[in-house]
């Protein structure tokens, strides 16, 4: 719960600064992405300025989520080791369970020998 509203806490006033970012950042501006011609028309891009605003916003949860995931891959592979290792001792506990148990459990009727005549 606690958790609910502190992202609500969070994620309300960000909402807040990015709607009025985009209202107030509509006019079109051009990202040119040469730059030693800043007027070469093939390698620029004309869009309202709260587009390149979203476009960075988004590029760097995707860089940034990219980097944890990497960063944390070491612990993924241990608990994928540790799981292993747990269901092999489990087996091997079960093989040996099923190795000491009795022949007959408790409850079973013994099995009666057929007559011949």
């Amino acid at each position: 719960m606690i958790k609910r509203i502190l992202s609500l806490i969070i994620l309300i006033p960000l909402a807040v600064v990015l709607i009025t970012l985009s209202v107030t950042n509509r006019q079109t501006v051009t990202l040119a992405l040469n730059p030693f011609d800043p007027s070469d028309q093939v390698l620029s891009v004309a869009a309202p300025f709260f587009v390149f605003l979203f476009a960075a916003l988004m590029l760097g949860m995707v860089l940034g989520s990219l980097a944890t995931w990497f960063r944390q891959g070491r612990y993924r592979s241990r608990a994928r080791r540790n799981k292993r290792e747990a269901v092999k001792w489990h087996r091997e506990a079960d093989k040996l369970k099923a190795d000491q148990a009795p022949e007959h459990q408790p409850g079973d009727l013994p099995a009666i020998p057929a007559r011949s005549h």
